[in-house]
Formats: C-alpha cells, structure tokens, sequence
C-alpha cells in the first residue's frame, strides 16, 4: 500500500461544511463521515490536528455586524467554534478515536487549555487534537488561527476543507467563466485578491511555508487522497512545479 504524502497534517473544516445542506447548525452524517476518514489517516500513521469554523452559529464580523462591539461579537464566534469542537471529538471518540480538544481560551472543565508542548505529545501518541476558539484574539479568522496552529505543530500542510472545491481566478458562482487552478502561489492569491483564506493566513502561511490544499468536503474521502498525494482541489505553495 502507498504511504501518506504526509506525515502531520492540519485539517481545517468551516462551520459552514459541517452543518451540511442545511446549512446553519450541525449535521451529523456529514461530520460523521468526515470522522470515518479522519479514523482512516490515522489507521495510516497520519498524526491529525483539526481547526473548525463557528460559522454555522455565529460569525462574529457578519453576523454582529455593527449590532455590536467587534471584540465581544468575535468572542460569540470563539464559543461557536468550541461548540463543533465538542461535536467533532464526540463522533471521533464514537469510532474509538482517541481525542484531545485544547482551546485558546481556558475553560477547563470542558477542555484542555491550548499548550504547544501537550498538543504535539498528543500527536506523536496517535491522538487527534482539535483546536478551538481560533488564535484566542478578536480581529482573526478561525483560518489565521488554523496557520498559527500549523506552524507551532510543524505540520507538513494545511488541508482546507471548504464548499468550494479548488481556487478560482473568480467566484464561480457569479462568473460562469472563472476557472480553477491546479496549483498557484501564495503571491498570486494575494496579487489577485483571491479569497482562498484572509490576507493575514495567506501571509503567515507564506511566511512558514507551509503548502495549503484547498478541496470540497462535498465528499469527505478527499481528505484522505489529499494525505495519500493525489491531486485533489489546489494547492498553494511557494513556486509552482
């Protein structure tokens, strides 16, 4: 059998992809068979640290809006993310995954605190870790703490998992004509503007090189071909091969 590509990966999954087509809330085939594959990479020896979105509940900058004070609006968007935090680690420790969620911000008796030290022990034990409560700061993505998590485990790639299936030159749902690369640098993406991950992730992905690979998570088993080094969705890097 042909081993991983990868041998630590951070998988980041948007609160958006794990309410599934209803799209607000939590759908549990969907997270259920994103946990089926997660079991399979780390059957492989793939050591897995998961970031999830709370856009399923709350976004703080959208949905608080000018309703509201940014700093406690992205608060609100910290404790969504905990939330699909705990569901993610509940379906993985269904299927006899051993799990750790740390979070930025402490509460303890629902999860560990974030500590560098401990996640990567998890790891190297075979455990999944998940992250919650993004970097633990307002004014960043859950994306921006997604990179920061990266980099502190040193992992070998960030895997994007989104409900778009690759990078477009456009948004393909308003340009029919917009077309999808294979490949394409950091530069490019924020040459162009292009909203794979804010400005502030794609920069601090650039400056750790760290190869990001954005796919659909329409069919979760693209997880696994992405660690396996197949070609799925795009992938960023530093030079185009």
């Amino acid at each position: 059998m042909n081993q991983p590509k990868y041998k630590r990966v951070l998988l980041k999954i948007s609160g958006e992809a794990l309410a599934g087509q209803q799209h607000r809330g939590l759908d549990f085939q969907v997270i259920g068979e994103v946990c089926d594959v997660v079991k399979k990479c780390v059957e492989l020896g793939v050591q897995v640290g998961i970031v999830v979105g709370g856009g399923n509940f709350w976004r703080g900058l959208k949905d608080g809006g000018d309703r509201m004070e940014r700093t406690r609006a992205d608060h609100m968007g910290m404790l969504a993310t905990v939330i699909n935090a705990l569901a993610v680690a509940d379906c993985l420790e269904q299927r006899g995954v051993e799990v750790r969620v740390q979070t930025a911000i402490a509460m303890n008796a629902i999860a560990e605190p974030y500590i560098r030290g401990k996640a990567i022990r998890h790891l190297e034990k075979g455990r999944v870790v998940i992250f919650g409560c993004g970097t633990g700061n307002p004014y960043f993505s859950t994306d921006t703490g997604a990179v920061l998590r990266a980099a502190e485990i040193e992992a070998d790639a960030i895997l994007l998992a989104k409900n778009i299936d690759g990078v477009y030159s456009a948004d393909p749902m308003k340009d029919p004509t917009a077309v999808k690369f294979d490949e394409i640098t950091y530069d490019e993406i924020l040459a162009r503007h292009l909203m794979v991950m804010d400005s502030t992730a794609t920069s601090l992905s650039m400056d750790n090189h760290i190869p990001i690979v954005l796919f659909a998570l329409k069919d979760p088993e693209n997880i696994l071909r992405v660690v396996m080094g197949e070609q799925v969705g795009t992938i960023v890097k530093e030079a185009l091969s």
